[in-house]
């Protein structure tokens, strides 16, 4: 069984592993679920870029043969510098597992993600995935999604249309932007808006299905109904699958 091939791991000692630590030895763990032959599917952010890393890692010097096909223009250039094949998700209907971070998780593996402004991409590769296993640090578990805020992406056309409708829905927040102040833009050249309020998303089906009714959104970073296993990620150096 693929979940059982993940053993619990500690540290030597009673020190305690920063954030940066615990995303390398996730991604490390979660690369060791990948065997030959199989089609990936690559998430984004900085816990996938360990995992893609561990990855390459193994490719090249334990002799992994795989294919990946990613959500994102980073992560497919970190696989193909690595020397790992890619396909073209455009000619791609299913893979064997998807592995990607999360900026929450709640007890049902219902997750929040788009921090990093994939989230339209990863969601159609999620949806791919006959199994998928989200890979977090012990920070992102939570009870009810919410406290990261919600990204959702949207057309720039009409932008001032879209705003007065998310909030004559009580939806608060506003759209992303870079460093120097201008727009964030997605790999698909769209705008993020990052909801703040409300502060929980108790009902994220319901949640979705309001924001994603309105003209010129086209995606919401509530993720839901997908094969999930989380592999989580502790302080104190263990990595293991989270019980549900």
């Amino acid at each position: 069984m693929l979940y059982s091939q993940v053993q619990e791991y500690y540290i030597p000692s009673d020190m305690t592993l920063d954030q940066t630590e615990i995303k390398r030895l996730i991604g490390k763990e979660a690369a060791q679920l990948v065997k030959t032959g199989m089609v990936v599917g690559l998430g984004s952010g900085t816990t996938a870029t360990f995992f893609i890393e561990s990855l390459v890692k193994q490719c090249q010097e334990e002799g992994l043969e795989i294919q990946v096909v990613s959500s994102s223009t980073k992560s497919l250039s970190l696989a193909q510098a690595g020397g790992i094949p890619t396909l073209d998700p455009q000619e791609v209907t299913k893979v064997d597992i998807v592995i990607d971070g999360a900026d929450e998780v709640n007890p049902q593996g219902q997750m929040i993600k788009g921090g990093g402004g994939a989230l339209t991409r990863e969601k159609i590769i999620a949806s791919m995935g006959k199994q998928m296993i989200v890979i977090v640090d012990e920070s992102k578990v939570v009870d009810h999604l919410g406290a990261f805020g919600l990204p959702i992406e949207f057309l720039e056309v009409g932008v001032a249309s879209t705003i007065a409708k998310l909030k004559a829905l009580s939806y608060r927040g506003k759209i992303r932007t870079n460093n120097e102040g201008s727009y964030y833009r997605t790999d698909n050249k769209n705008l993020i808006f990052d909801i703040d309020h409300p502060k929980q998303f108790l009902d994220p089906k319901k949640d979705h299905q309001q924001i994603i009714t309105i003209p010129g959104v086209l995606e919401t970073g509530l993720f839901f109904d997908l094969p999930v296993k989380v592999l989580v990620g502790y302080a104190d150096g263990t990595v293991k699958f989270r019980e549900e």
